[in-house]
């Protein structure tokens, strides 16, 4: 395809995007090209407007009346309902509250309690690692469950699934390669096994045309921080399929998930339906600034979403892989679009000092250890034009071999 792509071509399709006029609504800084929106999203405007607000006249004027006033107390189930629509949930079946790695917690326990009669859950070896460690940690604590890995139990999934196994935890998109899983098609197979699968959302949602009531998902979670643009730790979000809700139960039995958090009984009680999900005391000011960031993507067709997403990450490929031969860069994300997240990874023997340099140039990705260059595509803000300009950088990064400099060999805390 890029031997036929000329500049040109690509201002006009970016002349020709339906989705252009969204990145009016992203604070994007001068003379960045930003593909880190699968690690931090930047900021909508919105958000922004939204979390001065809290801060200024919620908190700072009204003070605990706002609870009541500004609706804080119902804000987990409100921003959920908004959630799910991303994602293809109805409404009812998303909380947004506390971490990613909390909220796995949460389901597998869930999950697990509805299978009481099968001793093993599944996780992928390659999985993003606060998942394998909060799985290890919950079957620590459950010493009739065991823990079983693709990778190293087993060469796929499908054959770990004997009858033994009660939940499967799974990414949807790979956090290294992208690689995206059939979430129709696998969730078939593991309940056709008897088991529930767990889907973790977190490089997918606000990228992908998710459709979990579709899917028939059972659990899953995510974070909002990524594509959806809802600021640096910004609190993440539980589903659970309302034919669940009535039996799981989920072991932090904190006082905002109790039935009538305000009787301030002695005894537990659970609240009902997804509200039972929740836990303690959320991060107003955070899901206040999500509130404000979800209201970017008013008017955006999931669909044209990732038909962008597509062809964004196509070029970008294809115009490394013509315009950056020989420099040693290896492609790890399919190519199949089927197959494909919304991100593009590329290993190099030295990829950190590789990534640092584009950084210092104004291209914005990350590093996954111990060899991977990443990029991620969000198709609101990022234009065709930015992954153009981007691909020239990489070049001039690698022709020039300016990273090797010594100042790009100084690790990070954050890669």
């Amino acid at each position: 395809m890029s031997q036929d792509v000329t500049l040109k071509a690509v201002r006009d399709w970016d002349a020709n995007d339906g989705l252009r006029q969204f990145r009016e609504r992203f604070t994007i800084p001068e003379n960045m090209i930003y593909l880190d929106g699968n690690s931090l999203g930047p900021a909508p405007k919105s958000a922004l407007a939204a979390l001065e607000h809290a801060a200024h006249a919620e908190w700072g004027q009204d003070l605990i009346r706002s609870w009541n006033s500004a609706g804080w107390f119902e804000l987990p189930l409100k921003l959920g309902d908004q959630v799910g629509a991303l994602v293809g949930a109805d409404k009812g079946q998303i909380a947004v509250c506390d971490s990613t790695s909390i909220n796995i917690f949460k389901a597998l326990s869930a999950a697990a309690s509805l299978r009481p009669d099968r001793k093993v859950i599944v996780a992928e070896g390659a999985s993003f690692p606060t998942d394998l460690y909060i799985a290890e940690g919950f079957v620590a604590s459950q010493p009739q469950l065991s823990l079983k890995l693709q990778g190293v139990d087993g060469d796929t999934i499908e054959e770990l699934l004997s009858p033994d196994v009660g939940v499967v935890l799974l990414n949807h998109v790979n956090y290294r390669s992208g690689y995206l899983h059939d979430m129709k098609a696998m969730t078939a197979r593991i309940q056709a096994a008897g088991a529930l699968v767990v889907w973790d959302l977190c490089h997918s949602a606000g990228a992908l045309d998710v459709q979990l009531d579709d899917c028939n998902a059972d659990f899953a979670v995510g974070c909002t921080y990524k594509y959806i643009n809802g600021g640096p730790g910004a609190p993440a979000f539980i589903y659970v399929a309302q034919r669940h809700q009535a039996q799981a139960r989920q072991p932090l039995s904190g006082w905002w998930g109790h039935a009538r958090p305000f009787a301030f009984e002695q005894q537990y009680e659970a609240a009902p339906a997804i509200a039972r999900f929740l836990c303690g005391t959320q991060p107003i000011l955070s899901m206040q600034s999500l509130n404000g960031a979800l209201e970017a993507w008013q008017g955006v067709n999931m669909a044209d979403l990732r038909s962008k997403s597509l062809a964004l990450t196509d070029l970008f490929i294809n115009l490394v892989e013509e315009r950056c031969k020989n420099f040693g860069l290896q492609l790890i994300t399919p190519r199949k679009h089927e197959e494909r997240g919304s991100q593009v990874g590329f290993t190099h023997p030295h990829a950190y000092e590789v990534m640092q340099a584009l950084i210092a140039d104004g291209v914005v990705g990350d590093f996954r250890a111990p060899d991977v260059l990443r990029f991620g595509f969000t198709p609101l803000y990022i234009s065709f034009e930015d992954v153009w300009n981007a691909v020239e950088v990489l070049r001039d990064v690698l022709s020039t071999e300016r990273w090797k400099e010594p100042r790009f060999a100084s690790k990070n805390a954050v890669t």
